[in-house]
């Protein structure tokens, strides 16, 4: 489930969300956990795309917000992002920007692990972004990223909608989920394939699985909900669930 406000509708199907407020699958806890399982407490972390930290600031989950912070269990975490508005960011230490065709403010092998949560979907230039992943992590170090299959009915909704009209459209079928929180998509860096082609397996080791969570844009209508749990029943997981992208270093 979403860090945005969860429909009354939708909790009454899931009692388990009265015992600290989510899933019993849900996607945020099993990508965190496999991500805080990782991090050291030494660890310089690169959070990859922060923005506002929009889940430290709406989600409704102490369970789940605490999950995935990893601010005060790590040396220091740096968001970063293309964007000013990650030097609001209060889940990291500090903040960096970036700067679009340029390198990323970082040394080279200078990070211990990246976490790149619902941005891969957002990548236009592949291969120049894995030359710079491979190039400030320190040998066995990790990248953790999270995104919607390129397949996924989500993806392929959003590909057939204009950028423009993705805002408007997620606020009726992912209710909370606010207009300054959505980003224009590309989908080139979505498949296993897409993966491998980027990261050679001569320099990272691949560990990347897919993850099927409970269904995220239902309009808040217990009806559509329970159609998209039927279709995610019905379909193989490329077509609906997440890419949970986990590469160490060599």
């Amino acid at each position: 489930m979403s860090f945005a406000k969860s429909s009354p509708a939708i909790a009454r199907l899931h009692p388990e969300m009265n015992l600290g407020g989510f899933l019993a699958h849900d996607g945020t806890v099993e990508f965190y956990s496999r991500v805080k399982a990782l991090a050291r407490p030494d660890a310089i972390v690169v959070d990859l795309g922060a923005g506002r930290a929009a889940w430290f600031e709406d989600d409704e989950s102490t369970f789940r917000r605490d999950m995935r912070l990893l601010k005060g269990h790590v040396a220091e975490v740096i968001g970063c992002d293309i964007d000013t508005v990650v030097l609001q960011n209060r889940a990291v230490d500090s903040a960096r920007l970036l700067e679009a065709g340029k390198p990323w403010p970082f040394t080279d092998q200078s990070v211990d692990l990246i976490v790149c949560d619902y941005v891969l979907e957002h990548v236009q230039d592949p291969q120049a972004f894995a030359r710079e992943v491979f190039r400030i992590l320190r040998p066995g170090g990790w990248f953790c990223g999270r995104t919607p299959t390129r397949y996924n009915y989500v993806a392929v909704g959003a590909r057939l909608i204009s950028n423009m009209k993705h805002a408007s459209v997620l606020r009726a079928a992912q209710p909370g989920r606010k207009a300054e929180d959505v980003f224009p998509t590309v989908y080139a860096l979505n498949t296993r394939a897409d993966v491998d082609r980027s990261f050679a397996p001569d320099r990272f080791e691949n560990f990347s699985y897919t993850y099927c969570n409970e269904p995220q844009y239902h309009f808040g209508r217990a009806w559509a909900y329970r159609a998209f749990q039927f279709l995610h029943w019905l379909l193989p997981a490329s077509l609906t669930g997440n890419l949970y992208v986990f590469l160490r270093r060599r």
